[in-house]
């Protein structure tokens, strides 16, 4: 009877636990999408300072150029060097070309440039708002009827819708050269073959057009998550540490969740 007891209050405390979890995910999910909204509300006032969110854009996108543009280019040399080995058995080198561009355009420019951004962009993003949280920036620009929503996050928000299909598509053209550099300079395959099979196969509406969807979608759940855990962190070091380290796994998280529903939806389409 005893043991009966005990696991019925074992089994009390685990449901506890569980509703409370999604009680409170589902509170935060409502916050952020108010946040959202405000934030859509408030962009009115940073478009109209436009040298904000130019500002912006310069720290969310062209400081983060170089690690793009390096893992683009070697992410294409391992696709070059891969793609080789695999297609030379079925005697189809000639279309390298093919493999490199529509891996890079369809799947991994705008997913590993959305990872890479949230990894440099988004923590910063995150650590900035909320060391102005926790050092009261925050509260002195509303007791001055400054809104910070729109003097602080929504240029940071759209800085980063910006930059993230740019980043995306530098990627990808990197990426393209590295498979280049590896497959017709250095293993030799020939090079009116991989440039001409890759513009014939490779179309603008179905390849182009998905990845480019792709990269806006990211750009606006990876900023939107990085401003929201920066203006919700508790004003601490411990708790700015906590939302950086948040804002880097949800946006993962969130990259690789979208990233299934939007290519089956396109995958459908096509």
């Amino acid at each position: 009877m005893a043991d009966d007891s005990r696991a019925t209050g074992r089994i009390a405390t685990l449901l506890g636990s569980i509703g409370h979890h999604v009680t409170d995910g589902l509170l935060r999910l409502g916050f952020a999408t108010r946040f959202f909204l405000m934030i859509l509300l408030g962009s009115g006032q940073s478009f109209r300072r436009l040298h904000l969110t130019i500002r912006e854009i310069y720290f969310a996108g062209f400081q983060s150029l170089l690690i793009i543009l390096v893992s683009g280019l070697f992410i294409g040399m391992v696709l070059g060097m891969q793609g080789y080995e695999t297609l030379q058995r079925y005697g189809s080198a000639e279309a390298l070309g093919v493999l490199v561009a529509l891996s890079l355009v369809r799947e991994l420019g705008p997913v590993v440039a959305a990872l890479l951004f949230a990894s440099r962009a988004g923590s910063s993003i995150t650590a900035e708002i909320g060391l102005m949280k926790a050092t009261e920036q925050l509260t002195a620009m509303d007791m001055m009827a400054v809104d910070p929503i729109a003097r602080v996050v929504a240029p940071r928000f759209w800085g980063g819708v910006i930059s993230m299909p740019l980043l995306a598509a530098l990627f990808s053209a990197t990426g393209i050269l590295g498979g280049y550099l590896i497959g017709v300079v250095f293993i030799g395959v020939d090079e009116g073959a991989f440039w001409s099979q890759m513009q014939a196969s490779v179309d603008f509406r179905y390849d182009v057009w998905s990845g480019i969807v792709k990269s806006f979608v990211f750009g606006i759940a990876v900023s939107l998550i990085a401003v929201f855990e920066g203006y919700d962190a508790q004003p601490t070091a411990e708790g700015v540490s906590s939302s950086i380290k948040s804002t880097v796994v949800k946006s993962a998280l969130a990259i690789l969740a979208l990233d299934f529903v939007l290519t089956s939806f396109m995958f459908r389409e096509a």
